[in-house]
């Protein structure tokens, strides 16, 4: 009996021996270890990252905390056994002869002639035996470790085939089609089996670019570009592999495009900041270290566990050492050490040009305003630019070069802009005429930038290149709607303020009905092109729910399609809930994410229809509606920028 060969295994590098990146697959379950808390701040125990879900469904989110592999022995020198199987999944039964019961995954057995007469049937034997319970049955090491059985098990295969003769005119090594193609080409077709790293656990990732190292010379240099072009550290020991490695190799280091700290989790390995410390895997040495092999680094993406890692030796070598960096993301870095780190890196006498395209501060609260006034003026190719919570001013805000191109501008909870100097830069400064995203929300509860009077002043200025905005926090009235009604042919998300009503939000998708029997403006009336719609600054009893299921209104009927996502407030939602059944059988669902809930319609269409699944240019990657941070970088949301874009109220 031919036992199938599993599965080539990751080894710790990549070459001549791969490196070894673990993959998380879907949400951690309850019955996970979870980290135990620490005091310090470093380890936050609080951590979650969210990535969107592969699903039919928009606005859907798997959550997970830290790991849940805990224990030093998990991360043993030598190999070590990892379960990837999916213990959810229903038991795979082995049936001889037969194809099994509806509903249960079964495995064809097969007949196997005996070898010295092909045409009997009583000397040969069935594959597998009665008694084979499958390989996830057989233990290595004390753990379920099989996975070639999952894969053999879709392609409904038991053993591997008998090998055939080589045939005439075999191609030659070297010489296969796949080989003859161009390196740009084949790159491209091998960088589809890439992976991101979802961020609930450690498992292995890519295999199947594992397996193409060892097909052949061409094959090896095409996979090693894709799988060392974005490299994604999940935490501190994958960093030291790559590091050691990338150091005995230095030629690999060129190939380095991305370099992507997400779904960094300081937990996942030790619970504590000292035995962190001890371990130096990452620190503001090694990271340096590390950039400096790294020659060609374009994308750089860190978050605020590892701000006190971002020492001013660092953020120089980002900004002035690398000459062809176009992002820079430092997402949620709050610390003191980064604070003073990036005060003593930014200075008068940098170049008047830098190279950074796209740039998120997204929630850097702690940035004194002269760190923005020094550092603005200096990208003359701005596009994307997420300041969010910062203290940036009028005067940074102007100061943007005239040459910048802003397609994403995030202004969000900027409690140092005023209404006049939003209002003068939107109309006035050549940057803001492409703009596609554009958000200027504020917390109503604490702060307001436009009153009724700005509101009115900003819409007409509005570029008609725009597919996102967000007005919400503003205080707006009904007189707005006929300023709103222009944008909603070409806007897809949209974010109102407070003080209207739905019969006024309403009036956003169907044309008004004159008394006198005008019918001129339903005649001209042009389709809105919304898909999202936020009114969550609707609080309490200001959501008239009776109205909003009602005949009178079209919100959550057909006739406000495209429209699919409407976010509401978080006391809504607990109203809602107690309808889910009606709204059931309008179409509608209640989704949730974090600390925000949307209402999302059900999707239908006529079968083999293609789906429109929420992905949009500029969207950088993501696929769901509402983002509060703006991306830098084309990619899978997941990790904590997951979190700040979807799971956050503001």
């Amino acid at each position: 009996m031919a036992i199938p060969k599993p599965r080539p295994r990751e080894a710790d590098h990549l070459c001549p021996e791969p490196l070894r990146v673990p993959d998380y697959k879907g949400p951690i379950e309850t019955n996970d270890k979870v980290a135990p808390s620490s005091p310090d701040r470093v380890s936050r125990s609080s951590f979650s990252s969210i990535r969107e879900h592969d699903n039919v469904q928009p606005q859907t989110f798997s959550h997970s905390k830290v790991s849940s592999f805990q224990h030093p022995d998990d991360f043993s020198s030598d190999e070590a056994v990892i379960d990837d199987s999916d213990h959810d999944a229903d038991p795979v039964e082995i049936a001889p002869r037969s194809s099994g019961r509806p509903g249960h995954k079964m495995i064809q057995t097969r007949f196997q002639p005996p070898v010295t007469n092909p045409g009997s049937r009583l000397l040969g034997y069935w594959t597998p035996a009665d008694s084979f319970q499958g390989w996830k049955g057989i233990q290595v090491k004390g753990k379920l470790a099989s996975k070639s059985f999952g894969d053999l098990q879709v392609l409904h295969h038991v053993f591997s085939s008998p090998s055939r003769p080589a045939k005439r005119g075999q191609n030659r090594p070297g010489e296969a089609p796949i080989e003859r193609l161009p390196t740009e080409i084949l790159t491209s077709i091998i960088s589809l089996l890439a992976l991101d790293v979802p961020p609930n656990g450690v498992t292995r990732r890519n295999v199947d670019l594992m397996s193409l190292l060892l097909t052949s010379k061409t094959m090896h240099i095409a996979t090693l570009s894709t799988l060392y072009t974005r490299i994604t550290i999940p935490h501190s020991r994958i960093f030291h592999k790559f590091l050691t490695h990338v150091a005995a190799h230095p030629n690999l280091g060129t190939i380095v495009r991305r370099l992507d700290f997400c779904h960094f989790n300081p937990a996942q390995l030790f619970s504590t900041a000292a035995e962190r410390s001890k371990a130096r895997n990452l620190t503001s040495e090694t990271l340096l270290q590390c950039l400096d092999l790294t020659p060609n680094l374009q994308e750089f993406l860190a978050q605020e566990y590892i701000d006190d890692d971002l020492s001013a030796a660092v953020l120089r070598k980002l900004f002035l050492g690398l000459s062809q960096i176009k992002a820079l993301d430092f997402c949620g870095c709050t610390s003191t050490k980064f604070r003073d780190a990036f005060v003593e890196a930014v200075d008068q006498n940098w170049p008047k040009a830098l190279s950074v395209r796209r740039l998120s501060l997204h929630k850097c609260l702690t940035l004194p305003s002269s760190v923005f006034e020094i550092l603005l003026p200096r990208m003359p190719r701005l596009t994307h630019l997420d300041v969010a919570g910062t203290r940036i001013t009028d005067e940074a805000l102007a100061s943007i070069p005239v040459t910048a191109r802003l397609t994403h501008l995030n202004l969000a909870k900027c409690t140092l802009l005023t209404a006049r100097g939003i209002i003068d830069f939107l109309a006035k400064h050549p940057a803001a005429r492409e703009l596609e995203f554009l958000s200027l929300a504020t917390d109503a509860r604490s702060h307001q930038v436009l009153d009724a009077d700005k509101v009115t002043e900003l819409l007409p200025l509005l570029p008609h290149t725009l597919k996102s905005l967000s007005l919400k926090g503003s205080k707006m009235d009904a007189a707005h709607i006929n300023l709103l009604r222009p944008l909603t042919k070409h806007l897809e998300e949209l974010a109102l303020g407070r003080s209207l009503r739905l019969q006024d939000v309403n009036r956003l998708f169907v044309p008004d009905e004159d008394a006198d029997g005008d019918v001129a403006m339903q005649l001209d009336w042009v389709p809105h092109t919304l898909r999202f719609l936020d009114l969550s600054d609707f609080w309490g009893p200001e959501l008239d729910l009776a109205y909003l299921c009602g005949s009178n209104c079209v919100l959550l009927r057909s006739l406000s399609e495209p429209l699919e996502v409407i976010e509401i407030a978080e006391d809504v939602s607990r109203r809602v809930r107690k309808s889910a059944t009606a709204l059931g059988h309008m179409g509608w669902d209640i989704s949730e994410c974090g600390s925000r809930t949307w209402m999302v319609r059900k999707r239908g269409g006529a079968p083999g229809a293609p789906r429109d699944d929420g992905s949009r240019r500029w969207k950088m990657g993501a696929e769901s509606w509402g983002m509060r941070k703006i991306p830098v970088a084309r990619a899978e949301v997941g990790g904590m920028y997951g979190s700040f874009m979807f799971g956050r109220k503001l």
